[in-house]
């Protein structure tokens, strides 16, 4: 009976979000200049992902748009070109627009990722390639074979995400993608204690894979995948909950 609750809640939240019923919906990535080409595409909702933790998305993305719209910085999104940079060079430009917020060690988080699509892949379009667009094989490649490779972008709540955004925002769309996971920040987090699906003493304890099993298990037979759930309920928490289910 819980369940059958749930699936209709999660039903109706999907519904207001799709209606404008839930309130702003507005993404962060909604904000992204025009593309010449779809391995610019690929860089420009990859890079930036590796550096989306504890810091307001939409200013992230803003950092984003000023980086790529800027003919001194947008040479960042270019493989080829960030690994003839040096260090100081890469950071100067990573820091202007205020995209990265870490020099250091986000300096180093995007040239590593950008070192490791470039030496093993060639590019980003052939990373896709070569693990054939399908989303299980990109997670053993990115989360197990070159892990190193890819600091936080590989981290399960990062890559989820990503994987969600590289299919909305890149139009790179993945099989498999119905095991993308719904990837439990804060705002996650906070609707799956008001709809039931962990409790408030859970939600301090739980890790994110075990956040991540509950949905996965709580919408088996819905029709609904929990990554189809992300942008309602990340809404629903972000305007304070004023739908009212």
């Amino acid at each position: 009976m819980q369940n059958k609750k749930l699936i209709e809640n999660c039903k109706k939240l999907i519904q207001a979000y799709k209606s404008g019923e839930i309130g702003q919906t507005k993404m962060p990535e909604d904000s992204h200049p025009s593309f010449s080409n779809n391995e610019e595409r690929l860089a420009y909702f990859t890079l930036p992902m590796a550096l989306n933790y504890q810091r307001n998305s939409y200013k992230l993305w803003e950092s984003a748009l000023a980086t790529f719209n800027d003919a001194e910085t947008k040479d960042v999104f270019d493989l080829e070109k960030i690994n003839a940079m040096n260090e100081n060079e890469l950071r100067e430009k990573l820091t202007k627009h205020k995209l990265a917020l870490q020099p250091n060690k986000q300096t180093s988080t995007w040239h590593t990722i950008a070192s490791s699509v470039l030496n093993e892949f060639g590019s980003f379009e052939n990373l896709f390639t070569k693990t054939n667009n399908d989303f299980l094989k990109l997670k053993e490649t990115i989360q197990v074979q070159y892990k190193k490779g890819f600091p936080y972008l590989s981290g399960p709540k990062i890559f989820n995400y990503w994987s969600h955004i590289i299919q909305e925002y890149g139009k790179q769309k993945l099989t498999n993608s119905e095991f993308i996971e719904i990837a439990p920040d804060t705002h996650i987090t906070k609707c799956s204690v008001m709809l039931g699906v962990i409790t408030k003493e859970e939600a301090e304890k739980l890790s994110k894979e075990e956040i991540n099993l509950r949905w996965r298990n709580a919408l088996a037979g819905s029709g609904i995948t929990p990554i189809e759930m992300h942008p309602p309920l990340w809404f629903w928490s972000k305007n304070g909950f004023a739908f009212r289910l």
